[in-house]
């Protein structure tokens, strides 16, 4: 078999990974088997709550990954003017809004292609926050987004 023949085979994350995880970062973990094991495939830490500057980018980076995304779920609560769509690279992608809770962004790629990410409050504090994606991405985790934002300390911080 030559080079040419040989399967392309999914970019990893560098090790080192985790350290380098700031604000407006996006973890994948990104398996289209029907094995998929996990509950979640990724993780996502937005800069800001403004969806008009956040969800751009991880559309784009997602699209570079998966190719065309059709679909982003989000929880109306979570986020300030949410539009009912955005076009990214051309191609126009409708936002619904469900109550999946402000740790969850819902990626659909095709009709059935569904994508969980956990999400990271913007104000999480950056170990936790690294802590919480890190977990997001393993392939063994079973834990809800919900959960780990609690076991990580990620989740949001009491005012005042």
């Amino acid at each position: 078999m030559t080079s040419s023949d040989t399967p392309s085979v999914p970019r990893r994350l560098p090790s080192g990974v985790h350290e380098a995880v700031r604000p407006g970062c996006a973890l994948l973990r990104l398996e289209t088997t029907a094995s998929r094991e996990g509950v979640l495939d990724g993780a996502w830490w937005p800069r800001l709550r403004d969806i008009a500057t956040e969800l751009p980018a991880l559309l784009g980076a997602l699209v570079a990954h998966l190719g065309p995304v059709t679909r982003v779920g989000l929880d109306t609560a979570a986020w300030e003017g949410l539009p009912t769509r955005i076009v990214v690279d051309d191609h126009v992608v409708h936002v619904d809004s469900f109550p999946v809770g402000d740790d969850t962004v819902l990626i659909t790629r095709g009709d059935r292609d569904i994508f969980s990410l956990l999400m990271v409050p913007p104000d999480a504090v950056p170990g936790a926050a690294r802590a919480a994606m890190a977990q997001a991405v393993r392939a063994d985790n079973f834990s809800q987004a919900e959960q780990i934002l609690v076991d990580t300390g990620s989740g949001r911080r009491p005012s005042g």
